[in-house]
């Protein structure tokens, strides 16, 4: 079946954001990656493409040195070229609505791990920016860690990722890209070991 009767009109997309603190209302996002799904010939979900942002801190936004500690982000690093909100939203929405039309589904679906956060700063994001047509529905989401916890027993990400017998470096974790593409690896490897329990 294709991928828009799987998840009934839904497109699964994962998402980390990494920011400056815990509040959605005044804590800055620093940094926003997606990564695609996508489904094979045979009904077996893969991970496609990852698309990552970093972003400029909104006027007024928070920032806790805490938080910068312990994802590692050096807001001076010349390796970051960092977008204003708006065109950070544009950048990251852009490919996911085109593979949302691409394969007939009607919105799309953030997976996550512990996605309330994620999609509560995306939505504070959306709303501080009058950002029009998100391709994202504002509050349905799959949890891997709910999925990992049901599937192997474990909820924190690197554990379900370990116990899923899938790669888990670190060094790397807490960077908006390694880390929403190990939640759709994780995501994939729980659908995919489902369709062959079930055949669904």
């Amino acid at each position: 079946m294709p991928i828009a009767d799987r998840f009934r009109g839904f497109l699964p997309v994962a998402m980390d954001i990494e920011t400056g603190g815990f509040d959605a209302a005044t804590d800055a996002i620093l940094e926003i990656a997606v990564c695609l799904v996508e489904m094979d010939d045979f009904g077996r979900l893969k991970m496609g493409e990852t698309i990552h942002v970093d972003v400029e801190p909104f006027d007024g936004a928070n920032i806790d040195p805490r938080s910068l500690e312990f994802t590692g982000i050096d807001l001076d690093s010349s390796e970051r070229n960092p977008l204003v909100e708006k065109e950070a939203l544009r950048r990251i929405f852009a490919p996911v609505r085109k593979q949302v039309k691409e394969t007939g589904c009607q919105r799309a679906v953030l997976v996550g791990h512990n996605p309330a956060f994620d999609v509560s700063f995306l939505n504070a994001a959306i709303a501080r920016t009058d950002f029009k047509r998100s391709p994202f529905h504002p509050f349905s989401s799959f949890d891997t860690a709910t999925l990992g916890g049901l599937a192997f027993g474990q909820t924190v990400l690197s554990r379900a990722c370990q116990a899923a017998a899938l790669d888990w470096d670190e060094s790397k974790a807490h960077n908006a890209s390694y880390d929403a593409e190990k939640c759709a690896e994780l995501f994939c490897s729980v659908v995919n070991r489902w369709k062959i329990l079930t055949g669904r």
